[in-house]
């Protein structure tokens, strides 16, 4: 077992992208951003889940805006094209998971 920490990071900086874990077949990232913070457009060649713990944020994928709050789960496809604006200060734990 281990117990894996994701601090805000908020108070001390802005737009915070950190990873949190790495295995053989996938990895979590702690995405912390405040209200109106982007990540540019990108894509992984994995499978994804966005879990956002706080806030609400916007994701476009493959040009279709999506807002995903703590009551609802992403899941992308490989090389699946998004992008995500923070509408709230939020917190995402982003899953990679190998196909």
């Amino acid at each position: 077992m281990k117990l894996i920490e994701t601090n805000n990071q908020l108070v001390q900086q802005a737009k915070s992208v950190k990873p949190v874990w790495s295995g053989t077949n996938g990895k979590i990232l702690n995405i912390q951003l405040r209200k109106g913070e982007e990540v540019a457009e990108h894509d992984a060649d994995m499978e994804v889940l966005i879990i956002v713990r706080k806030g609400t944020v916007r994701f476009t994928v493959e040009g279709e805006p999506v807002s995903v709050t703590a009551e609802t789960v992403l899941h992308m496809a490989p090389f699946e094209k998004h992008s995500l604006y923070a509408e709230t200060d939020a917190d995402v734990c982003v899953v990679q998971i190998a196909p």
